[in-house]
């Protein structure tokens, strides 16, 4: 089912004005790409991107050209693990937050 274009201005405002809601979407977007949810993982962090510090910011930050780091955040992207964790540093600054990981046992 496709989003609409109400939806994401919707997800996409929120992230703007709630930083809580934000850190908790890149916290996800982290979780869905170690889950092997890839897609999933890359539409969020681009909604981050979108919303937070742009790609021409993050082409900036990282060295990358705005569109390869448009393809790389698309559904069907397949980024470098180099560059997909320049670009959660990136977020990850911008959003002042360190992740940690948590090993759980069954």
């Amino acid at each position: 089912m496709a989003l609409t274009k109400d939806y994401k201005r919707t997800v996409l405002d929120r992230i703007q004005r709630d930083p809580k809601f934000a850190r908790a979407l890149y916290a996800e977007a982290l979780n869905s790409l170690l889950e092997g949810e890839t897609s999933e993982g890359l539409s969020m962090l681009r909604d981050l991107v979108h919303a937070k510090i742009t790609f021409k910011a993050l082409a900036a930050e990282t060295g990358f050209g705005e569109k390869a780091l448009h393809r790389m955040l698309s559904r069907r992207g397949n980024p470098r693990s180099q560059n997909l964790f320049a670009i959660t540093r990136a977020l990850r600054q911008d959003l002042g937050v360190t992740p940690r990981v948590v090993v759980q046992t069954p």
